[in-house]
């Protein structure tokens, strides 16, 4: 990467006018993002990594497949593997790192691989398709990376990590525990503070056991080693340049070797002391030598250092780290926050002298990234309350310092992309963020930055008068209701069918489930059928919500909060078969936690005998009515609560929306159900009911507004039936009916004036709209439970059909919980429950 950046730059500035390139190239293909190597198990290909754009290399002599292996200083000359030879008048060495094994006896058993290039992870793919259980042993920045790449592949996945603490570099103890819950989650087995000290093979010779200084052995069919870098700089030793103590070439400011013809860039540099295991700085030597090479006056001529401030995403979890993350200085103090139930955990390292940010950490909400990272490095202004900056963003904010950011400010600082290129990019017609990326290069080696760049587009489009794009993602050029207009309008069925009529690229994280949802609100049928399937998200991958063990819960809809005695025993012996813990919820339900995933549809098929169906508790979807007992059974009820409760959510049970929906009925104005708290809460009056509408609970409380009162039946399911499907329509993904309200033009009055008095003219169509949706519900569970080949889709390893050998269950009042983090090591490993 660092290699192909140094060509980049000096073709971009006339440097081929001066020079005749030649570049030897140990792999058999161009620069590809090695940071992004884990796409390789989620649909990307080789060609998608490539970061070299048609044309890049044209004047360009390129030797791939064909390293170096000899430098002759006094002849000025290289030789590669091949035989080839080449003089030089400037030779820049861009070789890198190279995995570091640990030298523990079987570390070179079949079945022991590392991470690093493309041919890496084909022998991981390769190897793992025989494989059930893979271990990676390193829990760093790679580590985690590669133990996200066996979880792709369908493997019980182990992270043994020598250090007290994962990405021990990065967090603290903290941070490491909030992300270390956050992985188990997923179903990673985490091995802090553990050493490994020897690997046996099996009968096949293939590695089969790893065997510790603490704790039990653990039986793997599959090792990915990464415990870190070393540099590479085997050619510099041979060729007698100046090597630090502990490996690196050794240059000066201006990357020159102790050979002052020959360059050092990237990993395989001792610079300042120091090597560097980051893109970023890599990206500023490579500038530092270019501009040595072409004379532009436009680049550094030294290498004073760099940001080494990281932020990614692993394993679906925010993960960043910046500054004096742990608080070094005499006078850092800090302020944290914690929250245990959402797994999210932020430090601020402030500095009293200065009164200034000085660093931090965050994990599981990193939105606060940029603007935090730009305070430490003294590129903007530290708020005078600057705890308020943990505290996620209200939405339509754009966040603080954006306009008072220099202009000479890195925006991003893997590229060294400043506001000013960014802002001439906008003043030269670019209107998006993935138009940024290509005119920039912003954004396109980690992401962390392109919340930041979306926020300085917005505030420069605004600023020139022009309109402000809220795509969906880089790959479609419409917003969420553009697209569930088009999808709408057109008819269109598949995401395959959406992306030909208006998108580009082969989809994300973000459009997909997003597409997955509208697919499912415009009744596109059993959200598991064909490609539906590969388009959801975890918990709708499997119609359950995945548990901090691995296991899922199972939620059957009791509308109303009412239940048959026959269907509170059959809830009972599934339970008590399957080995389920049950709790009732907050929504009047019963949940079921520990299910394995072979074991979801036998459970269900023994539910839906019952009489039960499903109750949606892991979509985007309604949630429940939840009710009081209503002028039925209380004496001060003045309407049947509980029967509006229940006719209400039989209606819109399995309704898709762009984010879950929560409802209530309550009986009198004493308000039980807790109605004003709902998306849509509806109160008993005298005269009929009152309906309250976009109120939240969770993280950011809002109580519902009036809508419309004193309603008769029909008016009242009218007007939500309307409400609705305005709602998803129109919100954005992921948005609770309170933050679509707030951001709403015109707010409630404008609400109640499409819903009440139709001002739009749509509220037949969108009724009608409603009416196909009750007419075609179906229960998701039933349509799994009946149809073999969905049945198929259930399993613990796509390619066994075993359940997971290694749940680990202790008892507690009575029922079986998962085991903590710190009570796993104690207890024997068992399989809880069992198949009828």
């Amino acid at each position: 990467m660092v290699g192909h950046k140094l060509v980049e730059l000096i073709t971009r500035d006339g440097g081929l006018e001066r020079w005749r390139i030649v570049v030897f190239a140990e792999e058999k293909r161009l620069a590809y993002d090695r940071v992004g190597l884990s796409a390789l198990f989620s649909g990307s290909t080789a060609e998608d990594l490539s970061l070299v754009a048609d044309g890049a290399y044209d004047g360009v002599l390129v030797h791939l497949a064909d390293p170096v292996v000899a430098v002759d200083r006094e002849q000025r000359l290289v030789v590669s593997a091949s035989g080839a030879e080449e003089r030089y008048d400037a030779l820049v060495l861009a070789t890198g790192s190279y995995p570091f094994v640990p030298p523990v006896p079987g570390h070179d058993l079949p079945g022991c691989f590392v991470y690093r290039t493309v041919e890496d992870l084909e022998r991981i793919r390769e190897y793992a398709a025989g494989a059930r259980v893979g271990a990676v042993v390193g829990g760093g920045l790679l580590g985690l990376e590669a133990a996200n790449a066996l979880l792709a592949l369908g493997l019980e996945t182990h992270v043994v990590e020598v250090a007290p603490r994962l990405m021990p570099l990065q967090v603290d103890d903290g941070g490491a525990a909030a992300l270390a819950e956050r992985i188990a989650e997923l179903g990673v087995f985490v091995r802090a503070a553990t050493q490994t000290t020897e690997l046996e093979p099996g009968p096949d010779g293939g590695v089969r056991t790893m065997r510790f200084s603490e704790g039990t052995d653990l039986e793997v069919d599959l090792v990915v080693f990464s415990a870190g870098i070393r540099p590479r700089d085997e050619l510099a030793r041979t060729c007698g340049l100046k090597i630090g103590p502990r490996g690196g070439v050794v240059v000066d400011n201006a990357c020159r070797t102790s050979d002052a013809r020959i360059f050092a860039i990237g990993e395989c540099a001792l610079a300042r002391d120091r090597t560097w295991g980051l893109v970023g700085p890599g990206y500023e030597m490579a500038e530092v030598v270019a501009s040595q090479l072409t004379g532009s006056p436009d680049a550094p001529v030294e290498f004073t250092g760099a940001d080494l401030s990281t932020k990614l995403k692993l394993m679906g979890v925010d993960v960043a780290s910046f500054g004096d993350c742990f608080g070094e200085q005499e006078s850092s103090r800090d302020v944290v926050l914690r929250d245990d139930v959402a797994r999210v955990y932020k430090r601020l390292v402030l500095n009293t002298d200065t009164g200034r940010v000085a660093g931090g950490i965050l994990v599981g909400d990193a939105s606060a990234y940029q603007l935090l990272r730009l305070m430490a490095a003294g590129e903007l202004p530290t708020p005078e309350r600057p705890e308020q900056l943990l505290f996620p963003a209200q939405a339509g904010d754009a966040g603080p310092g954006i306009l008072a950011m220099p202009e000479d400010t890195a925006v991003c600082s893997c590229n060294n992309v400043t506001k000013r290129v960014i802002c001439a990019a906008i003043a030269d017609g670019v209107s998006d963020v993935g138009g940024i990326k290509a005119a920039t290069r912003a954004g396109t080696t980690c992401g962390g930055c392109v919340p930041l760049v979306t926020d300085l587009l917005n505030d420069e489009l605004r600023k020139s008068g022009r309109e402000v794009s809220n795509n969906l993602c880089e790959h479609f050029r419409h917003s969420r209701q553009e697209l569930f207009d088009i999808m709408r309008l057109r008819r269109i069925g598949s995401f395959a069918e959406l992306l030909a009529a208006c998108g580009r690229g082969r989809g994300c994280e973000v459009c997909k489930p997003a597409v997955a949802s509208m697919l499912a609100s415009l009744g596109g049928g059993h959200i598991l059928k064909g490609e539906q399937a590969g388009l959801q998200d975890t918990n709708d991958h499997f119609l359950a919500n995945l548990q901090r063990d691995g296991t899922y819960s199972v939620v059957p809809r009791v509308p109303g909060g009412e239940l048959t005695p026959d269907q509170l025993i059959a809830i009972g012996q599934v339970a008590k078969e399957f080995g389920l813990y049950t709790k009732i919820t907050g929504g009047q339900r019963i949940d079921l936690f520990g299910a394995r995933v072979e074991q979801l549809p036998a459970v269900w098929s023994r539910l839906i005998d019952a009489g039960m169906e499903s109750g949606h508790a892991y979509g985007k979807a309604l949630r429940t009515v939840k009710s009081c007992v209503g002028r039925t059974w209380c004496r001060y009820g003045v309407q049947d609560s509980t029967a509006m409760a229940i006719r209400l959510e039989l209606r819109y049970r399995g309704l898709r929306a762009p984010h879950k929906i929560k409802s209530a009925v309550s009986g009198c104005a004493r308000e039980c159900a807790e109605a004003q708290s709902k998306d849509f809460g509806v109160i008993a009056t005298e005269r009929g009911w009152n309906l309250y509408v976009c109120g939240n609970g969770g993280m950011r409380p809002q109580h519902a507004e009036l809508l419309a009162s004193d309603l008769d039946d029909e008016s009242l399911v009218r007007y939500i039936d309307r409400f609705l499907m305005f709602y998803i329509r129109t919100a954005d993904r992921l948005e609770r009916t309170a933050t679509w309200l707030n951001k709403l033009e015109g707010g409630m009055s404008y609400l109640r004036s499409v819903v009440v008095d139709d001002v739009l003219e749509i509220g037949t169509e969108l009724e009608a709209d409603m009416e196909r949706h009750v007419a075609g519900y179906e229960c998701e569970w039933r349509g799994v439970v009946e149809d073999p080949d969905r049945r198929q889709l259930f399993r613990t390893f796509v390619n066994s059909p075993d359940p997971d050998p290694d749940i680990v269950r202790v008892s507690e009042r009575g029922q079986m919980r998962p085991a903590l983090p710190e009570e796993r090591a104690a207890v024997t490993p068992v399989l809880v429950g069992s198949v009828r």
